[in-house]
C-alpha cells in the first residue's frame, strides 16, 4: 500500500513568500528559534524555568545537580531541533546550525553507553521502563528520533541520527514479543510514528516491526499498566493519574476494538498517526479502515469549529459526542497539531480532500491562535470564549489563560507550534506518480520532481483574503506530460472557476475513481473532480497558467443541533478562517450581543490592524448595560432592553494581540 502513498518533497524545493503566512513563518528563523533557545537555557527574565539544557549538562557530567522539570522535559530541545532542521532545510544559517550542533553534542553526551537516552532516569537513577504509564521514556525517545531524522535530512550530518539509531536499537532489544523482553508499550504514544520515520530513513525493518508491536500489544488484557509498581503501591509521578482509567491512554481494550476517540486528546491523535503510518507501510487495510472510523468520530462529533480537540481540562481529553463547551474547553495546541498530522497522513494514503480540509482548518485557526504575532508569547489552551474576570476567579477555569504566556513549566506546545510552522511545506504540497498535489494555497515557488522531469510552479495567492489562485508552470522539458491536482475546499464546492491559459475548463465528476475521461477532450481541456480535488492532466509548456477562483466570501455557520452549547448561536467564517468578536472592538458584555443573520456581512479592510486584517462587520443588537444600575435585582420580571448596533469580528487566530479582554466565537442570533 505504501508505494501509493503520496510523498513529501524536500523542503528546500518549496519557497514560501506568502502575505498571510510570512508574518508567522518569517518569525521562526528571526525571532522564535533564538527566543526558544534562550528559554530552554533559562535566559529569559520573567519566564517559567525550563531546566531542559541544564538537565543534559547534569546528566552528561558537565554540571552537578539534580533533574528539574517534568519527566519529559528533554522533548523541549528535541522539538526545537526539529524546527531548526526544517528551517535549515529551507535556508542555510551557519549560526543556527552551530547552535544546533552544540545542542546535539550535549544530548549525545548524556546518552548512556548502551544507547539509553533520558535525563530524568539517568540523573535520578530510578531504573528504566518501570513506569511506562507515566514515565514518558518512549515518548521522549520518539521526539529525539524525529528531530534526528529531520536534522540528517536537512544537513546531511549523521551524528545525531546515528545516536538515535543506537537508542532505537536498544529499544528493539528491550521490547517485543520474545521471551525475556518487556511486553509493554508507551503510556503516551509518539514512538510509533518516530520509529516509522527512522525505518523510512534507514531502511531497517526492526524499527517498523517494533512500531507495529507497540500497536498490536496496546490494550491487550490484562492491561500491562495495571501490573506496574506505581499501581501496585500507589506511587504516581502525576497524582491525578491514580483516578484515570485506562481509556485515558487508549489502553482499556485492544486497538482493533476501539471505534471512538477517547481519552487524552494528544495521546490519541499521536497514536492514530502511528497507526496510519504502519497501516500504509504494511498494507493493513483493517487498521486503515479503523483510522478512518476514528477520524470520522473526531471530526463529526468531537471537533470544535476552529479545528481544535479535547473538550475537558480534566485529563486534557475527549469526553462524549457533541460535548463541546466553549469557555471551559482545553483545545490544547499540541492536540490540534496532532489532528493535522493524523489528517495529513490519511490524505496521503487515500487522496481524499476531506482530510486536507481539516488540516487547513486546524492550521489557519488553532495553530495560529497558539502564538502571538510577536512570536514570543503562547497559548497552551485555546478557548472559544473568554471573559477574563470570570476565568481568573473561577477555579474550574484556571487552565484558561486570559493572555498568552512567555513559557510554561510543561512547555510541549510552543516548540510544537514552531516545528509545525517551519514545516508548512510538508502540508502544502505532495507528489504521487506523475501527479503534483497543491493542497494549501500559499504563495511561493515549488520545484516538484516528477517522472518526466522537474515541474517548477510559481503560485500567486492572497488567500484567504481573496480566493484568487494563479499557478504558472515551468516544466523542465519544453512539453511535459503531468497531472496537476488542486484542492477544492468543501466550503467552495460548486462555487469556483477554473481556467487554463485564459480558457474556462469544464469539470467532469469522477468520485468513483474511474480512469476514463481523465485526459479529457480537446487536448486535455477538461478537468476531473474527484474526492475534493480538481485534476488537470495534459502536456504542459513553459508559461502555462492555471487560474482557480474560490468563493471565500464571509458566511454564517451553525453548529450541529446536538451541540448544546451552540444552539441559538452562529459564528462567522471566511474561507478556512473562523472569526471572533473581541472587547477591543465591541466593548464588554459580548454575551449580551445578538447578530442579525438576515443582514449581509460587510467587509472592512484594516491594513494597520494586526499586521493587515480583513474584518467582518455585522448588524445586530445588544443589551443596553448603561440602563442596568448597580442596585438592579439579580432576578426580576423586567425584560432586558436591546439597542441596534454594529459588531466587528476579526480572525480567531489573531485574538488577544491587543491586550486582555473578552472574546467570543459563537454569538447569539436574533
Amino acid at each position: 500500500m505504501d508505494e501509493k502513498r503520496l510523498q513529501n518533497i524536500p523542503l528546500r524545493n518549496i519557497h514560501i513568500h506568502d502575505q498571510f503566512w510570512d508574518k508567522y513563518i518569517g518569525l521562526v528563523e528571526s525571532v522564535i528559534l533564538p527566543f526558544e533557545w534562550d528559554l530552554i537555557n533559562d535566559r529569559v527574565p520573567g519566564a517559567e524555568k525550563s531546566y531542559c539544557m541544564q538537565n543534559f549538562r547534569v546528566a552528561g557530567g558537565l554540571e552537578k545537580g539534580t533533574h528539574q522539570g517534568t519527566v519529559f522535559q528533554d522533548t523541549d530541545v528535541a522539538k526545537w531541533l526539529e524546527a531548526a532542521a526544517y528551517s535549515l532545510a529551507k535556508k542555510p544559517d551557519q549560526e543556527l546550525e552551530k547552535t544546533a550542533d552544540a545542542a546535539i553534542d550535549l544530548i549525545i553526551g548524556a546518552q548512556e553507553p548502551d544507547g539509553y537516552l533520558n535525563t530524568y532516569n539517568t540523573i535520578l537513577g530510578k531504573g528504566r521502563f518501570y513506569d511506562l504509564f507515566e514515565g514518558h521514556e518512549l515518548y521522549t525517545a520518539g521526539h529525539m528520533i524525529e528531530a534526528a531524522v529531520a536534522y540528517a535530512e536537512a544537513t546531511g550530518k549523521r551524528k545525531f541520527v546515528n545516536s538515535c539509531a543506537k537508542l532505537a536499537d536498544y529499544l528493539c532489544s528491550v521490547f517485543g514479543p520474545e521471551e525475556g523482553k518487556i511486553h509493554g508499550y508507551p503510556g503516551h504514544p509518539e514512538i510509533e510514528l518516530a520509529l516509522y520515520k527512522l525505518y523510512k530513513y534507514t531502511g531497517k525493518q526492526d524499527y517498523l516491526r517494533l512500531a507495529q508491536y507497540f500497536l498490536d500489544v496496546r490494550g491487550q488484557q490484562p492491561c500491562y499498566f495495571l501490573s506496574e509498581s506505581n499501581y501496585q503501591n500507589g506511587t504516581f509521578i502525576f497524582k491525578e493519574f491514580k483516578d484515570f482509567g485506562m481509556d485515558y491512554c487508549q489502553a482499556d481494550r485492544p486497538l482493533a476494538e476501539q471505534d471512538k476517540a477517547e481519552g487524552h486528546a494528544v495521546r490519541a491523535v499521536y497514536l492514530y498517526s502511528g497507526m496510519a503510518d504502519v497501516a500504509a507501510e504494511t498494507g493493513d487495510e483493517r487498521m486503515l479502515r479503523q483510522c478512518e472510523m476514528l477520524w470520522e468520530n473526531i471530526v463529526r462529533r468531537k471537533m470544535y469549529v476552529t479545528g481544535s480537540i479535547g473538550s475537558a481540562a480534566y485529563g486534557e481529553r475527549f469526553t462524549t459526542d457533541y460535548d463541546l463547551p466553549n469557555n471551559t474547553n482545553y483545545s490544547e495546541s499540541c492536540a490540534t497539531i496532532g489532528l493535522a498530522m493524523f489528517s495529513n497522513r490519511l490524505f496521503q494514503i487515500t487522496k481524499d480532500g476531506k482530510y486536507m480540509d481539516v488540516v487547513e482548518l486546524a492550521l489557519y485557526n488553532t495553530l495560529l491562535s497558539g502564538i502571538a504575532l510577536d512570536g514570543r508569547h503562547f497559548f497552551y489552551v485555546n478557548p472559544l470564549e473568554c471573559v477574563p474576570e470570570v476565568a481568573e476567579h473561577n477555579p474550574t477555569m484556571r487552565h484558561v489563560k486570559t493572555e498568552r504566556q512567555l513559557w510554561f513549566g510543561c512547555a510541549c506546545c510552543p516548540p510544537n507550534i514552531t516545528r509545525t510552522l517551519a514545516s508548512m511545506g510538508n502540508y502544502m504540497f505532495h507528489v504521487g506518480g506523475n501527479t503534483a498535489y497543491l493542497n494549501l494555497y500559499l504563495a511561493g515557488e515549488i520545484e516538484a520532481p516528477l517522472p518526466e522531469g522537474t515541474m517548477r510552479m510559481t503560485v500567486e495567492a492572497d488567500y484567504p483574503a481573496t480566493g484568487r489562485i494563479r499557478i504558472c508552470l515551468h516544466p523542465e522539458k519544453s512539453r511535459q506530460d503531468a497531472e496537476i491536482a488542486l484542492r477544492l475546499p468543501a466550503y467552495s464546492a460548486g462555487r469556483y472557476q477554473l481556467l487554463v491559459n485564459g480558457q474556462r475548463i469544464s469539470v467532469a465528476k469522477d468520485d468513483a475513481g474511474h480512469e476514463e475521461n481523465r485526459r479529457g477532450i480537446d487536448s486535455g481541456e477538461r478537468a476531473v473532480y474527484r474526492k475534493g480535488y480538481l485534476y488537470l492532466n495534459r502536456r504542459w509548456q513553459d508559461g502555462d497558467l492555471i487560474e482557480l477562483d474560490l468563493d471565500v466570501a464571509f458566511r454564517f455557520v451553525y453548529g450541529n443541533p446536538k451541540v448544546r452549547d451552540d444552539i441559538g448561536k452562529v459564528c462567522i467564517m471566511r474561507g478556512p478562517s473562523v472569526y471572533c468578536f473581541e472587547e477591543a472592538d465591541n466593548g464588554a458584555y459580548l454575551a449580551g450581543c445578538r447578530i442579525d443573520t438576515s443582514a449581509p456581512i460587510c467587509t472592512e479592510e484594516n491594513p494597520d490592524l494586526l499586521g493587515g486584517t480583513l474584518c467582518a462587520v455585522v448588524s445586530g443588537s445588544r443589551i443596553d448595560y448603561r440602563s442596568v444600575g448597580s442596585d438592579e435585582p439579580l432576578y426580576s420580571a423586567k425584560r432586558p432592553v436591546y439597542q441596534p448596533c454594529h459588531l466587528k469580528a476579526i480572525p480567531y487566530a489573531c485574538w488577544n494581540n491587543r491586550g486582555k479582554g473578552e472574546m467570543q466565537v459563537w454569538m447569539r442570533e436574533e
